[in-house]
């Protein structure tokens, strides 16, 4: 009997399943393997510091190396979260495929949908707004190294790190839309329905930060955040048990002007086609 040889195939996973991919797909893709190059950079550096370590020039000069410490951070945490946007975009990343594998296509994407716009997508909202504070207070505060000879100007790394949320939530959405599409035709209405919390998330940001700022300009001169965080705005009232924010009742009924803004377009365009 002949002995069988397996060869095992090294795929690149930007390329499975490419037909399927659309523009927003591409994209990431694009931006993903542009910064994979950080990787074998990443690499160099570290065994560039290995070896002076090694010689014993490390040392050398008051914290010669800082600088190569804070490097590896940034190079490494650039990469890692586009890498997810990347991950996402082409379903390599790490997923419990017990049950999975064994679903048909047609479920596999409905899993894939409500993993992307009722789990996932919400959560990085959720990270950039987090996030964004913590950006511009690094750029106020011309946030540096702890390191005097370190890399300065960290706020750099901050503001990446808020940008790139945009970056995963793009790719997330992306994916959706692509998942959605081999269901039904991904109409503007069936997008935002069928993505309801990440749709609401959204519409509770923008609702938020225009009364936010609205309050605050349209406030005195000495009126501090602390004070406009006060307003009878973003105060709670009470619903028979519950306590409900004024903001997330204006978020649910501007929510629900949008859906019903996108679906009298969907009908509009239905009767423009049938006519």
């Amino acid at each position: 009997m002949e002995s069988e040889e397996t060869i095992a195939a090294v795929t690149d996973p930007g390329k499975v399943g490419k037909e399927h991919h659309n523009t927003g797909d591409r994209i990431t893709i694009a931006i993903s393997n542009f910064f994979a190059w950080l990787f074998p950079i990443l690499m160099i550096i570290i065994c560039t510091q290995v070896v002076l370590r090694t010689l014993g020039r490390a040392n050398i000069g008051p914290g010669n190396q800082a600088w190569m410490d804070d490097l590896q951070w940034w190079l490494y945490g650039a990469a890692v979260l586009v890498g997810i946007g990347y991950a996402v975009t082409t379903n390599s990343h790490v997923r419990v495929d017990i049950f999975y594998d064994g679903f048909k296509d047609r479920k596999k994407r409905k899993y894939d949908i409500i993993s992307l716009a009722w789990l996932f997508l919400p959560f990085v909202i959720l990270c950039w707004d987090v996030t964004l504070g913590y950006a511009i207070a690094s750029v106020v505060s011309d946030e540096g190294s702890s390191s005097p000879n370190g890399l300065h100007n960290l706020w750099i790394l901050k503001v990446f790190m808020n940008v790139a949320f945009v970056m995963i939530a793009f790719a997330a959405w992306s994916a959706y839309v692509r998942n959605l599409s081999q269901l039904t035709e991904p109409t503007l209405f069936k997008k935002l329905f069928f993505a309801f919390p990440s749709t609401m998330f959204v519409v509770n940001l923008v609702v938020y930060y225009v009364l936010w700022w609205g309050v605050y300009l349209t406030s005195p001169a000495d009126t501090t955040t602390r004070d406009v965080g006060r307003h009878v705005l973003f105060d709670e009232f009470d619903l028979g048990p519950w306590e409900i924010k004024y903001t997330i009742l204006i978020t649910l009924v501007a929510t629900a002007l949008l859906l019903g803004v996108a679906k009298l377009l969907e009908r509009n365009r239905a009767s423009d086609s049938a006519a």
